[in-house]
């Protein structure tokens, strides 16, 4: 039977918001492990102090991290809380929970020692060095929480068979059954019968 319309929107406007509101815990997750990356400031501008150093990328690689993992762990919490023919209204909601989810935890990762990091790029002398506040240079990575979430909701769908509520998945009379890599019919035989109807 399939669900109301209202019911179905309900369940993805719940489940967007959930995955969003986890954003911003993500994003100051972030800014907490992102490496310190030294800037120093010429004529009002912040730039490497160290034009070699692998700290933006690292810093980019930790939040695609962070936010496969959080993807990861929404898809399966889903999966698992959610029901039969709640499939397409819990996929949208991981994917645009997930999207908006990304982007809190980008911004709220940066504003993380923002202001200071302004205000001595702005006001320092030249040569003056600054720590540098976790930001997002591929802006790509701002799937890294809904494809995963997704993937691992549909890898679920494939691999463990829900069962329609009410079914325990017992065979019933005449349903085959394997034995020994064969199949037989246990459909109970009448008393004084074989399964064929004959007489014993």
């Amino acid at each position: 039977m399939r669900r109301p319309t209202g019911r179905l929107l309900a369940i993805w406007a719940v489940t967007s918001a959930v995955v969003t509101l986890l954003g911003p815990l993500a994003g100051l997750l972030w800014a907490a492990v992102a490496p310190k990356v030294t800037y120093v400031v010429v004529q009002g501008e912040a730039l490497l102090a160290q034009p070699e150093d692998q700290g933006p990328i690292t810093i980019d690689a930790r939040f695609a991290l962070i936010a496969a993992v959080a993807g990861i762990a929404c898809g399966a919490v889903a999966y698992l809380a959610g029901g039969r023919d709640n499939d397409s209204a819990l996929l949208l909601g991981l994917a645009v929970g997930g999207a908006a989810a990304a982007v809190l935890a980008w911004k709220t990762g940066n504003l993380v020692g923002l202001g200071h990091f302004e205000d001595v790029v702005r006001h320092g002398r030249d040569g003056t060095t600054v720590t540098g506040v976790a930001d997002l240079r591929a802006k790509g990575l701002l799937t890294s929480w809904a494809l995963p979430a997704v993937a691992a909701y549909g890898l679920l769908e494939l691999v463990v068979r829900r069962l329609p509520a009410g079914d325990l998945g017992d065979a019933g009379a005449g349903e085959a059954d394997e034995v020994g890599g064969g199949e037989l019919d246990l459909e109970s035989a009448p008393a004084g019968r074989d399964v064929d109807g004959r007489e014993r």
